[in-house]
């Protein structure tokens, strides 16, 4: 197979266009070294190789690569691709977002010596793939950046899985770059609570907005709540009650509007990106 490279990022790491109109992320010491646009690559020196196989995959990387650094970003390729080797894992396309958005703020902290070990709650007993999934990807984030986050990461990273899994009605695409009207009725909320996008809270605030552009999608496949569900709400209420009644008050314009209730999974969620939105402003509402 003749590999052509569509764009390179470093000696190390390169695009490159397959036959039929696929393309791929390859790593390898000095791979693209002395290369050019167009030119093709020895493919002897491939270490690594990671695939995109949609157009959303495609669209996804160069919209990460406005912020956020290679190294960075085909870390999270690089889980992504363990979870569907290994466990035949399917996410949507977001995850790539929100985990590489998620790394690249950890790897900050850590490095500023702001880092603060996850207060989320274990969840391993009800989803373990998504655990054994993000316990090796918590090793191929700390070989690949040198840095050394505790195990209580794992819990991050597995709720990213958790929440990008897809169902059998989930496989429409989204345009990240879209605006969706949806996300308006939220921000209303946020805006009535004193929340709203800032320097410091910019990621989570952008993070919670694409969660909720992909939750659009899912309205129609929200699944009963279970009790393991309501155990861990409860317990989120009783740590983060300001930040509770706020998702609270999303739930409810989700329902007006929509005609769905949410389950008490999704309200995990809204709790967990309320409650990292107010607190790199340094808001005590939602605490």
């Amino acid at each position: 197979m003749q590999l052509i490279i569509k764009q390179i990022f470093n000696n190390n790491t390169a695009v490159v266009d397959l036959e039929d109109d696929q393309q791929a992320i390859v790593k390898g010491k000095g791979i693209a070294f002395h290369k050019s646009k167009g030119e093709t690559l020895d493919s002897v020196k491939i270490e690594k190789i990671f695939y995109l196989d949609t157009v959303d995959s495609q669209k996804n990387l160069y919209f990460l690569l406005k912020d956020i650094p290679i190294d960075v970003v085909t870390t999270t390729y690089e889980i992504v691709a363990y979870a569907r080797k290994n466990f035949n894992y399917h996410a949507l396309d977001y995850i790539y977002i929100t985990l590489s958005d998620h790394i690249h703020g950890a790897y900050k902290r850590y490095i500023n010596g702001e880092y603060k070990p996850s207060h989320i709650p274990d969840m391993s007993d009800k989803y373990i793939e998504e655990y054994l999934i993000s316990s090796e990807g918590l090793k191929i984030i700390n070989q690949n950046l040198n840095i050394d986050l505790p195990m209580s990461e794992i819990r991050n990273l597995a709720l990213h899985f958790i929440n990008a899994q897809t169902t059998s009605d989930s496989s429409n695409s989204l345009d990240i770059t879209a605006k969706v009207d949806f996300t308006k009725l939220i921000k209303r909320v946020l805006l009535q609570n004193n929340i709203f996008r800032t320097k410091s809270n910019s990621s989570y605030y952008d993070r919670f907005m694409i969660h909720l552009q992909y939750l659009e999608q899912r309205l129609n496949n929200i699944s009963a709540d279970t009790n393991f569900d309501q155990k861990i709400e409860l317990e989120m209420e009783r740590d983060y009650p300001g930040s509770t009644s706020i998702a609270k008050q999303v739930s409810a314009e989700i329902k007006s509007a929509r005609g769905v209730e949410l389950n008490n999974k999704e309200l995990l969620y809204f709790i967990i990106h309320i409650q990292r939105i107010t607190q790199e402003d340094g808001l005590n509402g939602a605490q």
